[in-house]
């Protein structure tokens, strides 16, 4: 730990057991320095007024008191620096940790130092990328690319295909003329709906320079550059209100969605004009964010599924429906078959019953008169009968049908 003490004159700045210590010698030197002028003084005294042997001897007996107290003096003063000894060490110690703290602290220092240069670096490089990417945007053709990419994103995020559940820069003919949509979405049911990217930016990019907490003239001039923006956004929806894209599409709702590739954009025209959602919808125009559009978009994938999934069981429906139907012809057939093969059977009962009592006899009697013939006359009838249809959907035939 370092002190400060006055020390000739100065002040002087060193180890705080080195101070201690240096005191303390300071002061046994300034007792000794002080007993010795004093000794000298009065013995010059003394030597000047009188040689009385009693006088001597009283001066060296006060002079030995005094060495005494002085002797006295540097025990006591080697006890107290004995006795300072742990608090010396301990003062070390702590100097120690004191100067492994400080060296810490530097090395921080210099770590949060590179650590917020390379902060302030790459603040510059996004600040020069959104310049750069703002100052791009500026271009009607640029946003009008940027907008279109969006759109495709947010609608193969959802789940769409190109080719099968959407269209891109599909060319319609209405009334108005013929028209060039961004997109067209199929939607289940044969029906369809357009979309158009629009990107209002230039107002908005000059008041989003300008803070929330500007006053005076920069917050008049903000809030004039968010009208103009709102301006923008009115224009589009005017532009494809105008457009009536659903006039050439089969099966389409009256409306198309205008979709704004920002937020902030939408959410920011519509704070600054509460009534421009209303508006637009006057105009058959719906306004879309990404988020929105990944909603509804997200609905018309899941309708999808249901489609499929109903024409699916439609499908088997009809099938099964044709295997009962054929199922049931099978069964008059089969019952066909089963009276043909009785009659059989009774035809051939008869017949051997015949053979055994009309043919047979005759030709024993050949045989008695002496004709050499083997005849078989040991044949069996058959007993077993075709089995009856016993199953309802045999029984009832083909009029069987699946219920809904």
């Amino acid at each position: 730990m370092q002190v400060r003490v006055w020390v000739r004159g100065d002040w002087q700045t060193g180890d705080m057991n080195e101070t201690i210590v240096a005191v303390l010698i300071g002061l046994a030197l300034g007792v000794g320095l002080g007993f010795l002028v004093g000794w000298l003084v009065a013995g010059r005294r003394n030597t000047q007024g009188s040689d009385d042997p009693i006088a001597l001897k009283a001066q060296l007996e006060m002079m030995q008191r005094q060495y005494d107290d002085l002797r006295g003096n540097q025990d006591t003063e080697n006890k107290i620096l004995q006795a300072l000894t742990p608090v010396s060490e301990r003062l070390t110690d702590m100097q120690r940790t004191v100067t492994a703290l400080e060296k810490q602290r530097n090395e921080q220092h210099g770590q949060i130092s590179q650590q917020l240069r390379a902060a302030l670096a790459s603040e510059e490089l996004l600040r020069g990328t959104a310049e750069q990417l703002a100052s791009a945007l500026r271009s009607n053709s640029v946003r009008g690319v940027w907008g279109e990419v969006q759109l495709r994103r947010v609608v193969e995020a959802a789940g769409l295909i190109e080719r099968v559940d959407f269209d891109v820069q599909s060319q319609i003919s209405s009334d108005a003329g013929i028209g060039k949509p961004d997109m067209v979405i199929h939607l289940p049911g044969g029906k369809n709906i357009a979309v158009d990217a629009k990107v209002p930016f230039t107002a908005y990019l000059e008041a989003s320079k300008i803070p929330f907490t500007a006053t005076g003239e920069e917050a008049a001039r903000r809030e004039s550059l968010l009208k103009q923006h709102v301006a923008a956004v009115r224009a589009h929806v005017d532009a494809l209100g105008k457009k009536s894209y659903w006039d050439g599409l089969s099966a389409s709702p009256e409306l198309v969605i205008c979709f704004i590739p920002s937020e902030a954009l939408i959410s920011t025209a519509i704070e600054t004009d509460p009534a421009l959602m209303d508006y637009a919808f006057s105009k058959k125009v719906a306004l879309a964010s990404p988020v929105t559009l990944w909603s509804v978009l997200k609905t018309v994938a899941f309708s999808w599924q249901q489609d499929v999934l109903t024409e699916d069981a439609a499908k088997l429906f009809a099938v099964g429906r044709e295997l009962l139907q054929r199922l049931g012809g099978m069964a008059k057939h089969i019952e066909t078959l089963g009276r043909s093969i009785s009659s059989t059977v009774k035809g051939y009962n008869s017949f051997v019953g015949s053979l055994e009592t009309r043919v047979f006899p005759s030709a024993r009697k050949l045989n008695e008169l002496g004709t050499a013939a083997d005849l078989r006359t040991e044949l069996e009838g058959v007993d077993q009968m075709p089995r009856e249809l016993s199953a309802p959907e045999l029984l009832e035939g083909p009029t069987k049908e699946l219920k809904d």
